[in-house]
């Protein structure tokens, strides 16, 4: 709670006169606050040192930011007599970490300084370490900083990050050396401030991951063996890329064993390929009856390009995956599920039984490639009925399973409007809009419907490969969200999907559990609760939604994780809400699904009643705890 308090702390404290701050605070201050400054020099770190380095980099600039000082002697820190920041030291600290980033990603003439050279420390032999890949809306953010200079990205972070205002962000620019503080905010206005992107898992190079380096090279045991391998490598790379394009393996990394096993598993001549009706006669209808499509399933320099990156994605390849997905390579020869152009990317998907695989590279032969895993283990039917090909422009194109006959898109906000068919080519879709990435406020939500066997369905793009599927009903005996019923219980809180992004989701249902007059005549509101599963089993989550009459969106009024409500295991639900009628008096309202007994109120708010439904005054701001009775005598809490 402490470091998420750390920016607003810093940046509303009143300015007042700050004592000298010695070097063993300075220190005290470092490895207190020593992963957000971090993060700091990492997010301003130049992008094109490769993800590897700037981890290093940042962590050594954090470092070095500790000044020089005996202890005891005169304060290494000066003191600041206006300090904005509640705490000196960290300011102090700041600023000397952005001045080093800021010049790192400075261009230099003649001879380079000290925070623009690989760092002597820390170091780490045998490894190559980067933070933990995110999902499609952090691959999106690091583009756009990318693409804006080191003090705009400053900025940006300093806005997002760190809760500064912008004479805050222009003063503590120009004390780091940042010449034009206001050309630097004016660019980082270009992009949308989204702070819970910054503190993700994306950008900590603090929570890494570990690939290992040229293990071959390492094997040798004599300098001489090490410099004839290294010139071997660099003459086959001169002969491989005589134009500067992509090498029989692409962007993967240098072999790192010969392995009979795993150069099987790497050969594109032993891809599985399903023929075109195998589905029909199959057994189970999942991802191993998907039939080879595409124009470019053929080409076997593509196809090896994609094999040999997933085994070993090198440091130009943004690998991303859902949460529990394994990111190693294929045990053995993966099946070819698609290989095409797709918009401005050459495309390639891969299933091996427990993993969908997407590889994409730009189609103009520049270098660079993406690489997204998803866990499907035991996915049939509708599981299993699309795949996301490509985002574009906000569009999504999906690859559809062979039993699909008809596609469309659907407006889950507007459950009476038709849904609009979409042109199948191949089993591609034309382009719909996706919504789970769309900016600013939510008015509409496009998901795929899908036509065929079983019947017809809902998927939602959630910004990964694999879309969720959308059921409602009581839990244990769902149905499809398609029917009137289902749309109608979906269209209040679909833009209430956007909380359940990359997170992995498998699925997602709505119960309306209840249904509860308003206290002042004005109509009724609706209880839904909303539960998604995940593919790894753990992380699910439950949302309580409360919809008012006449409004399109519902208030998310309770949230739970692994939480086992709504679920086929506790097919129950009690949950809260603060209403304020339009007279202006406060109440307690509680509803509970159709077992529930009685209801009790405890804390801010103190009342009980019999029934699923609770109506008690109260004050503003007040809280309560629930605690429901069910008819069977057992007791169920509130969601929370």
């Amino acid at each position: 709670m402490q470091s998420q308090d750390v920016a607003q702390r810093h940046a509303t404290a009143s300015a007042q006169s700050a004592g000298p701050v010695d070097v063993e605070q300075a220190e005290a201050v470092l490895v207190e606050h020593y992963s957000r400054l971090v993060r700091i020099a990492y997010l301003v770190l130049p992008p094109d040192l490769g993800r590897s380095r700037r981890v290093l980099t940042a962590h050594a600039l954090a470092q070095r930011a500790l000044p020089t000082g005996r202890r005891g002697g005169q304060p290494a820190i000066p003191a600041q007599a206006s300090a904005e920041e509640g705490d000196p030291g960290y300011a102090f600290l700041r600023e000397r970490v952005l001045r080093a980033a800021l010049e790192a990603a400075r261009p230099h003439k003649g001879l380079p300084r000290l925070s623009q050279l690989p760092p002597l420390l820390p170091q780490v032999w045998g490894l190559r370490l980067f933070p933990r890949s995110g999902g499609a809306d952090e691959l999106a953010l690091d583009q756009r900083l990318s693409a804006l200079p080191g003090p705009a990205r400053a900025a940006y972070v300093l806005r997002g990050l760190e809760k500064l205002s912008d004479p805050e962000i222009r003063a503590l620019l120009t004390a780091a050396g940042v010449a034009d503080a206001g050309d630097a905010l004016a660019s980082a206005n270009g992009v949308p401030t989204q702070p819970a992107l910054l503190s993700s898992p994306e950008f900590d190079p603090c929570l890494l991951q570990a690939r290992p380096t040229d293990l071959m090279r390492r094997r040798q045991h004599t300098k001489a063996a090490l410099a004839a391998a290294a010139a071997l490598a660099v003459c086959g790379a001169l002969v491989a890329l005589p134009g500067g394009g992509w090498g029989p393996d692409g962007a993967a990394a240098p072999v790192y064993a010969e392995n009979p096993a795993a150069e099987a598993a790497l050969d594109p001549a032993r891809l599985v390929r399903v023929t075109p009706t195998d589905w029909r006669s199959a057994a189970r209808s999942d991802f191993s009856v998907w039939p080879a499509r595409g124009t470019l399933t053929e080409d076997s320099a593509l196809l090896r390009r994609a094999l040999a990156v997933w085994a070993r994605p090198g440091p130009t390849v943004h690998v991303s995956a859902t949460p529990g997905t394994e990111t190693g390579g294929p045990a053995g020869p993966p099946q070819l599920l698609y290989a095409g152009r797709v918009d401005n990317a050459r495309v390639v998907i891969l299933y091996d039984g427990l993993r969908i695989v997407r590889y994409a590279e730009p189609a103009d032969g520049t270098q660079g490639a993406a690489l997204d895993l998803a866990r499907v283990d035991g996915a049939t039917g509708t599981e299993a009925s699309a795949l996301v090909l490509g985002r574009s422009d906000g569009n999504v194109r999906y690859l559809t399973a062979p039993w699909v006959t008809k596609a469309a898109s659907r407006d889950l906000t507007k459950p009476d409007s038709a849904a609009t068919p979409l042109k199948v080519t191949d089993g591609v879709t034309a382009p719909l809009a996706g919504s789970v990435l769309q900016p600013g406020r939510c008015t509409s939500w496009t998901v795929l419907q899908l036509t065929g066997s079983p019947g017809t369905e809902l998927a939602s793009d959630l910004g990964e490969l694999v879309p969720a599927h959308l059921t409602a009903g009581r839990p244990g005996s769902v149905g499809e969200a398609s029917g009137s019923e289902g749309l109608h219980a979906w269209a209040s809180f679909a833009c209430s999907l956007a909380a359940e992004r990359s997170g992995g989701v498998r699925s997602v249902n709505a119960w309306t559990f209840a249904d509860q007059p308003l206290p002042d005549g004005s109509g009724s509101a609706s209880w839904v609760c909303a539960r998604a599963e995940t593919w790894r089993g753990d992380g699910t989550g439950a949302l309580a939604l409360f919809g008012l009459p006449g409004r399109s969106a519902s208030a998310v009024v309770a949230k739970g994780t692994d939480a086992r409500s709504c679920g086929p295991r506790d097919p129950h639900a009690l949950a809260g809400v603060l209403w304020k009628s339009s007279a202006g008096h406060w109440y307690l309202l509680a509803a509970g699904d159709e077992d529930t007994a009685s209801i009790r109120a405890t804390g801010g708010v103190t009342a009980s009643g019999q029934g699923p439904l609770l109506v008690a005054r109260a004050k503003r701001g007040a809280r309560a705890d629930l605690k429901g009775t069910l008819q069977d005598g057992r007791t169920v809490s509130g969601l929370h």
